[in-house]
């Protein structure tokens, strides 16, 4: 005999009217599970990347010494065996510190829930790299808009394109413009894109870059290399209108890119990972340059007042 949902439903009320307040509380807070490293599968096409730096470090020191502190979020797989949604540094440090299961707030959802979640959880960090946000935001897009119009996971209907990146950038602080340009940083080589994460492409030249088949990419990136500077966003405006034309060749771009620009002039090259070791956790890839030039002029300053003191001393 099929048990009657309402009666099920009424009763679970009734329960409730017995529970004080804490109990109530503690009902609805999330049910925590230490789950074998083992059953752990990453996120499939995980957009962010798990660097072993000193933060991965010190997370690593601080899970030896405490326990993990914030549980990672996992999803069930019809295998028994679960997908990690959010918190792949803290998998990877559990490993690291030599633990055999993680602490996981285990939850029911779908794909696309899944995606939504792990972009927006990820999309908080301190440090995003172009590329990260790139396919973390195609990701996301391609999610809602296989949801169509529901609301249940956005703030409001999913109408046209712009409209749903417009979506995507309330959760980083970007316009919708901003997200559908990140989005075509997907179509670069590996190559290109992989100078835009180091700083040495911007994202306008790496935009116009992207519209290009990958052939032509490939002879961009060459004539860098040969060249040793980086084409400027005028110019890759001009190389794009030759695709369009059909008449981009390995002639055309070097003929481009030998012309003066500013950043073919005197100029200092410094990856990211010489210079991130110096900089405060709260400033961002994009800040980096600016807050090396405020660092600079303090530092003149402060030699200046050094120097004027050792005068008056003398």
């Amino acid at each position: 005999m099929t048990e009657n949902p309402r009666i099920d439903l009424g009763m679970s009320a009734l329960d409730d009217l017995f529970k004080d307040s804490t109990e109530l509380t503690e009902s609805k807070l999330p049910k925590i599970h230490d789950i074998p490293l083992e059953l752990i599968d990453d996120f499939p096409d995980h957009p962010f990347k798990v660097k072993m730096d000193e933060d991965m470090e010190q997370l690593v020191e601080s899970i030896k010494e405490r326990g993990l502190i914030t549980p990672v979020t996992l999803r069930p797989k019809e295998d028994g065996r679960y997908e990690i949604v959010s918190g792949h540094r803290r998998k990877k440090a559990c490993e690291i510190a030599g633990l055999s299961s993680v602490k996981a707030d285990i939850r029911e959802m779908s794909r696309d829930e899944a995606i939504i979640l792990m972009v927006e959880s990820n999309l908080q960090r301190s440090v995003i790299l172009p590329s990260e946000k790139a396919f973390s935001y195609k990701m996301r897009l391609e999610a809602l808009k296989r949801q169509g119009k529901r609301t249940d996971l956005t703030s409001r209907p999913v109408v046209g394109k712009l409209e749903t990146a417009d979506v995507i950038g309330q959760v980083a602080n970007e316009s919708g413009r901003q997200v559908q340009r990140y989005i075509r940083l997907t179509e670069l080589i590996p190559e290109l894109l992989d100078l835009v994460d180091e700083g040495k492409i911007a994202l306008r030249p790496a935009v116009e870059l992207s519209y290009l088949s990958r052939e032509e990419q490939e002879l961009v990136n060459q004539e860098i290399f040969a060249l040793d500077c980086t084409p400027s966003h005028a110019q890759t405006i001009r190389m794009r209108k030759f695709s369009d034309e059909g008449r981009l060749n390995d002639a055309v771009i070097e003929s481009i890119m030998s012309e003066e620009k500013p950043n073919q002039k005197e100029k200092v090259h410094l990856s990211y990972g010489q210079v991130k070791k110096y900089l405060p956790d709260n400033i961002a890839y994009e800040k980096t340059g600016d807050y090396i030039m405020k660092a600079l002029e303090f530092y003149q300053k402060y030699k200046n007042k050094i120097q004027i003191k050792n005068n008056n001393v003398r």
